[in-house]
């Protein structure tokens, strides 16, 4: 019965008996080693910080980007800080022992003055926590793994 729902597997099947029983084994040891998402997901922020982190930053002072979510993500050597708007990105390098992440873009504004953005986090338990800041704006920010990419995560893409 299988073999007519599935009949590109009897293809691959050598003995077409086995058909049924093998797909059995196959997704039976597929749902034991993948196990359930919450399986998936890593350990605490600095023992394993690699992988997207997102959260919305809540405005200190000033106008900050405050309205969709900010992304951080952290690869063993670099890392890249997108506030909100998602239109600029600040990078930096992790340290080694992961208790400080820093990341920043230098820019120049109409007027030819710097205009800095800084972004510093460091791990707290299974966030990270950060402070985001302009000329203009000042923020703070807690950083969860996003739930929708529990294997990003743990392979740390």
């Amino acid at each position: 019965m299988l073999r007519r729902f599935f009949p590109i597997f009897s293809r691959f099947c050598a003995i077409r008996s086995y058909g049924p029983a093998l797909v059995a084994a196959v997704v039976l040891a597929a749902g034991m080693v993948a196990g359930t998402p919450e399986a998936w997901a890593a350990g605490d922020a600095q023992s394993d910080p690699y992988g997207l982190w997102a959260g919305r930053l809540v405005t200190d002072q000033g106008s900050c980007p405050d309205q969709q979510d900010s992304v951080l993500q952290i690869d063993p050597d670099r890392l890249a800080f997108t506030p909100g708007t998602g239109v600029l990105t600040l990078r930096g390098r992790p340290d080694k022992d992961h208790k400080r992440f820093h990341a920043q873009l230098m820019m120049t504004d109409m007027n030819h003055h710097p205009l800095p953005m800084v972004f510093e986090g460091h791990p707290d338990g299974q966030t990270i926590t950060g402070e985001f800041g302009t000329p203009s704006c000042r923020a703070h920010v807690v950083l969860k793994r996003p739930e929708g990419h529990a294997l990003d995560n743990f392979f740390g893409r």
